[in-house]
């Protein structure tokens, strides 16, 4: 290009001749001449693809054709490069370069793009309440100086653009529930429609066009909250390209550097504060004179208003087994003893475990992900121990009772040193089921400052404290009397004269 700069100005601008200029550029005058009639500014050299014989690759075009075919039919990570081709055809006997096999690749893929717009989208506009939608994401955070990968439910109202996040340990259908409660409860209400993708645990099968067969119990959550879920279409994240922006920048903004918490809670408050910073500070693409959250004013009186949350629970049908647990993702959890052996509904919310054996609950946990783990209550095995009370020295469940108070502790330590202590405190813990923990912690306080840690004392005791009359409610010391009563005697007589009168007693 710069040769070509100085051969034009020598001619337009010096007005050399064509002699005078190849003498002095040392340049033919075949390339003067093509410079100057051509009046281009630069020359661009193509290789035709045409042209070469390609002697080596002639025998494995077919062989590459079908090989792009085929690949062309899968997704685009499961697409075979050039250099792969490349591979697979030296183990089949080509000898023959890499630049070749790149160069037939990359025509044959520019033939193959008949749709040119192809990587063009139509931008989208929605009305105030209309839509909403709804995406995951994974992010890696420290939570309670564990590291760990967690699963980010993303909201973003397309009309306002107000931005709602929040953190689970799992992406299951109980999480992807409890985010939408959480969600219209801090937006004040839901949209006319939610837009997804096609996640797995919404869709159990994609039909023809929008068409889908849906989770039952989301179903149901889409009745409860009067919103109609729309699928986009597969591979078509561009439908809800909002959202997919958002988990982009969100992954910058908020989860750059890594997060640190102690509980999921905690992070949970953080990443709803930071919604709302971003709202108040950004503002709106389209109407720029307002922030974020000035548009989602407006749009808020819009949005769909009920007046309850979701019950955001699955629910499963498990065999409680003789030593008192179910099974569900990898953890284990205690039942009440009344199920043992029994067929009992699991329910599945994103932070407890309850269970029911004829509609009465039996267990409720804290829901636990670490696989493997076993979650007891020991209170569930009391009526076991009243009649197997050795059970309860090795019993897993009474290993770490951290429930218990420090007096009752410390009673069963004295106990567990004499024999039939075992079955002295499962008489205390049976005395602490129908009284009450903190009534036998009291007499077991008052046991072991009187030295006598024995069960007969302490439920004597214990009745005793049951007994009691509720000491009287404090009276008012403080009250003064505005009229004094004056002292009249003759009333006294006048009472007395009416009652003795009408009989024929003389009274003097």
């Amino acid at each position: 290009m710069e040769t070509i700069a100085k051969v034009r100005r020598d001619k337009y601008v010096a007005e050399k001749s064509i002699k005078a200029i190849t003498r002095e550029r040392k340049l033919s005058r075949n390339t003067v001449r093509k410079i100057l009639r051509t009046d281009a500014t630069e020359f661009e050299y193509r290789r035709s693809a045409e042209a070469q014989p390609r002697p080596k690759l002639g025998g494995y075009e077919e062989t590459l054709t079908q090989w792009l075919k085929s690949d062309k039919e899968l997704p685009r990570k499961q697409r075979r490069n050039a250099k792969r081709m490349w591979d697979m055809l030296r183990a089949e006997g080509y000898e023959g370069a890499y630049d070749s096999v790149q160069r037939f690749v990359k025509r044959w893929k520019e033939e193959q793009r008949i749709d040119t717009a192809k990587g063009a989208f139509v931008p989208l506009a929605f009305d105030p309440g209309d839509a909403m939608q709804f995406d995951w994401s994974t992010e890696t955070v420290v939570i309670g100086g564990v590291t760990q990968l967690i699963k980010v439910g993303h909201f973003r109202l397309s009309y306002s653009r107000k931005p709602f996040v929040v953190a689970f340990p799992r992406e299951k259908l109980e999480m992807v529930m409890e985010a939408h409660n959480r969600a219209i409860a801090y937006f004040g209400g839901a949209t006319t429609r939610i837009i997804y993708d096609n996640p797995k645990t919404i869709v159990h099968k994609v039909l023809e066009g929008k068409k889908r067969t849906l989770n039952s119990r989301f179903q149901r959550l889409a009745s409860h909250y009067l919103f109609e879920p729309v699928m986009c279409n597969p591979a078509s994240g561009w439908e809800k390209g909002q959202v997919e922006k958002q988990v982009q920048n969100v992954r910058d903004w908020l989860f750059t550097p890594t997060l640190r918490f102690d509980s999921f809670d905690d992070l949970n408050t953080h990443l709803r504060a930071e919604c709302d910073r971003i709202a108040d500070e950004r503002r709106h693409p389209y109407f720029t004179e307002k922030t974020i959250s000035e548009v989602f004013e407006e749009e808020a009186p819009l949005l769909r208003q009920v007046p309850r949350p979701f019950e955001s629970y699955t629910e499963h049908e498990c065999l409680a087994t003789r030593t008192l647990t179910v099974n569900y993702d990898r953890v284990r959890y205690s039942v009440d003893s009344t199920a043992a052996g029994r067929h009992v509904a699991l329910r599945a919310y994103a932070d407890r475990i309850v269970v029911l054996h004829n509609d009465k609950v039996v267990a409720d946990h804290p829901r636990s992900f670490t696989r493997g783990e076993v979650v007891y209550d020991p209170w569930h095995y009391l009526a076991v121990l009243e009649k197997k009370p050795g059970a309860l020295r090795d019993g897993a469940p009474f290993k770490e009772w951290s429930e218990l108070p420090k007096a009752i502790h410390r009673v069963r330590e004295l106990l567990s040193k004499r024999d039939g202590g075992d079955r002295e405190f499962v008489k205390l813990l049976c005395a602490a089921r129908d009284h009450g923990v903190e009534a036998v912690a009291h007499a077991c306080q008052a046991a072991l400052r009187n030295g006598v840690v024995r069960e007969a004392w302490i439920l004597n005791r214990l009745s005793r404290d049951m007994a009691a009359p509720e000491p009287p409610a404090q009276v008012a010391t403080n009250i003064t009397i505005k009229c004094v009563p004056e002292a009249n005697c003759a009333r006294y007589d006048e009472m007395f004269t009416r009652h003795t009168r009408g009989s024929n007693v003389t009274i003097h």
